[in-house]
């Protein structure tokens, strides 16, 4: 079951419930602004769907587009991740405000939904607030594939196009050809949220929505301060040990540890500076029984198995780095150079940046936690969760 804690921001007040009322109660009418004021208005968000790109060089590319199609990925295809599914459940019009700013300063008629099909309570939730909208008929709805690439901006357009849910090649962005070849804008929902936020309360404290426990099934949503350390953050038993290890960012992200984690704030930019990006705003622990050597074999395989299989990474490469991990995972020391040669031989040649993202996580093992690497090389495991869920050296 999820659970959302009340926050400082996007999730203040969530316990008025998710209705028009209660939000318009809260947050006023929607305003009209000229495209100019929301260029200005966006340029400290950044986006929130894992990649990090910068929202107002998304708009400054439609700046004077005609016909621009405005899309909200509900679909939120990473296992670890429950942030937009909790803006569903109990924010779902700050989202739809988001995408209400841009659709009236662009003039646009319709705006697309795009939501994951095997979340049936994201969907209740989701057509509850639309049709609580003064103009529900302008909205499309459509449904995601329960498959970790479905959500690739690519993907979705290919989606709305009628064809399979899958990543395609493009050679231009999305913001000069997307659905129909027409400017399209597609953003994640808390990036739609965070700009509705900045204009209903531009005096608001600015924050960033993490899910911890993700793949439990008890995954808790927080909203963090973006000036606050990660020290106030992280659940206070990981705090006696600065050893412990984190992903940092969901399947994509990145290994890190607690004590590397602590001193830095919660903020995408610091976060990418200090080498650590936050991506999709995931925090995974180690899951009992496993270490972060077979959790990134089991991960690898999941993600191969994920992909589109549609270029030479996602069909060859990823199977072959998934093979190579788990049997360095088995004790194959000989797979070592396999795995770090297959990570070279995938990143910057597929259709999308899932062979990019995999490869990311399997290096960041390599680079943070390389005495558990060398050990499981020799067919031990360096490290062992104790009975207090500590990570000790064996």
């Amino acid at each position: 079951m999820l659970r959302v804690h009340e926050g400082p921001s996007l999730l203040a007040w969530i316990k008025d419930g998710p209705s028009l009322s209660a939000h318009r109660a809260r947050f006023g009418e929607l305003p009209t602004w000229p495209r100019a004021q929301l260029l200005r208005m966006a340029e400290p968000i950044v986006g929130r769907g894992g990649a990090g790109f910068p929202l107002a060089r998304k708009l400054a590319a439609v700046a004077n587009a005609k016909r621009l199609v405005v899309v909200v990925n509900w679909s939120e295809g990473e296992p670890g991740s429950h942030k937009d599914a909790a803006l569903a459940r109990v924010r779902p019009h700050l989202v739809l405000d988001g995408a209400e700013l841009i659709a009236q300063a662009w003039r646009t008629d319709k705006i697309h939904l795009v939501l994951p099909s095997e979340q049936p309570k994201v969907v209740e939730s989701v057509r509850a607030a639309v049709a609580e909208r003064p103009r529900s008929e302008r909205y499309r709805l459509h449904f995601a594939d329960d498959r970790f690439v479905a959500g690739q901006a690519r993907a979705v357009l290919e989606l709305m196009g009628g064809r399979p849910n899958l990543p395609v090649t493009a050679w231009q962005p999305e913001a000069y050809s997307g659905h129909r070849n027409r400017p399209t804008l597609l953003s994640n929902a808390e990036t739609w949220a965070q700009l509705a936020m900045h204009v209903l309360r531009p005096d608001a404290e600015r924050s960033t929505l993490l899910t911890f426990g993700g793949e439990s099934n008890e995954p808790e949503v927080s909203e963090a301060r973006t000036s606050s350390r990660w020290s106030s953050v992280l659940p206070t038993e990981w705090l006696d040990d600065p050893a412990k290890p984190v992903l940092l960012g969901g399947y994509h992200g990145q290994w890190t540890t607690v004590g590397r984690l602590a001193s830095l704030p919660v903020e995408h930019s610091a976060m990418r500076a200090a080498g650590i990006p936050l991506g999709a705003g995931v925090v995974l622990d180690l899951p009992h029984g496993e270490c972060p050597m077979t959790m990134t074999a089991r991960i690898t395989n999941y993600l191969a198995e994920q992909s589109a299989g549609r270029c030479g990474p996602c069909f060859n490469g990823l199977p072959a780095l998934a093979a190579a991990m788990s049997a360095l995972a088995a004790g194959d020391r000989h797979q070592r150079a396999r795995v770090e040669e297959l990570c070279g031989l995938v990143v910057g040649r597929g259709a999308c940046a899932h062979p990019d993202g995999t490869a990311r996580l399997v290096r960041s093992l390599l680079t943070v936690f390389p005495v558990e690497v060398a050990g499981h090389a020799l067919g031990q495991c360096r490290t062992e969760l104790t009975d207090e869920g500590k990570v000790g050296v064996a």
